[in-house]
């Protein structure tokens, strides 16, 4: 699918992330300067612990992917960071001052409704119009934008259950452009697509990245983790290193990690891991 003309206009000034002009209750992407610090934290359900003990600090803009075997935690850190789950032992700052947009791996949105495309990506908007809100030529010229920034101008009034999963990936993509929000949380954003949406939309996380935004994906390509991120984190239920991605993604922190991986144990007990304890590979 290739950009149009339109497309190529957009690059120019994306980092504006296609919204209308700033009002005075909205904190712009682009000033966002807080760093994300997890100190000590424990998550998990019904007191078992899916994370055990992590302590890193996400500086504002970092493009990080967070990598793990199957039930290593990763989609219960996204989870945490966006609010959908509250701490068992530590703590998260730097969130409470900025808003976050998240990209879940199941999104629970009932693909029979019938609701167009516009319609759809134009949800991204909540945050300006609320529940008795109206959409201004300004946010509907933002949606085109948006729609073009991801390859789907002309599919304005598709309806969402006759899109492919490429497709339907490009939309949620295109509501995410416009919920403008410096810190973008994505859990498998990739998974079962086609190749070209993939590379489309690393394209656009590397322009949000460009832009000064925070980007957290969590990943299992670890050949597309490679490739296009500069952080990595790795997580066995416990971290196992985080920083440069080269720095990481080793043989031996990975073999680390499947050596620590366990099945999930409802019985098992919290841990008692001292958080001094330092990960292999962690940044000074």
């Amino acid at each position: 699918m290739q950009h149009s003309c339109v497309n190529i206009a957009l690059s120019q000034y994306s980092c504006n992330i296609l919204v209308p002009k700033p009002v005075s209750h909205r904190t712009n992407a682009l000033q966002a300067d807080s760093a994300i610090n997890l100190h000590d934290l424990t998550l998990g359900y019904a007191r078992h612990p899916a994370v055990h003990h992590l302590s890193i600090t996400i500086a504002a803009g970092t493009l990080m992917a967070v990598v793990g075997p199957n039930g290593a935690g990763k989609s219960t850190l996204i989870k945490a960071l966006a609010g959908g789950i509250q701490p068992m032992g530590g703590r998260i700052e730097g969130l409470e001052r900025q808003r976050v947009a998240g990209l879940p791996q199941q999104p629970d949105i009932d693909r029979s409704f019938p609701i167009n495309v516009r319609d759809m990506v134009m949800q991204g908007l909540w945050h300006e119009v609320r529940a008795l809100g109206r959409y201004t030529a300004a946010h509907r010229e933002a949606c085109h934008m948006a729609l073009a920034e991801v390859g789907l101008l002309g599919f304005e009034k598709r309806g969402i259950d006759s899109l492919s999963g490429g497709q339907w990936q490009r939309v949620l993509f295109a509501r995410l452009i416009l919920q403008n929000a410096p810190v973008m949380l994505l859990d498998e954003p990739f998974s079962a697509v086609d190749q070209r949406t993939t590379e489309d939309l690393v394209g656009l996380l590397h322009r949000w990245h460009a832009c000064g935004k925070t980007v957290v994906a969590v990943l299992h390509d670890l050949a597309l983790v490679r490739a296009h991120f500069p952080q990595t984190l790795l997580l066995a239920r416990e971290p196992i290193a985080w920083g440069a991605t080269g720095d990481v993604l080793t043989p031996a922190n990975w073999q680390r990690a499947l050596l620590m991986h366990e099945p999930f144990d409802k019985e098992a007990p919290l841990c008692d891991r001292s958080p001094s304890q330092p990960m292999a590979g962690a940044m000074a």
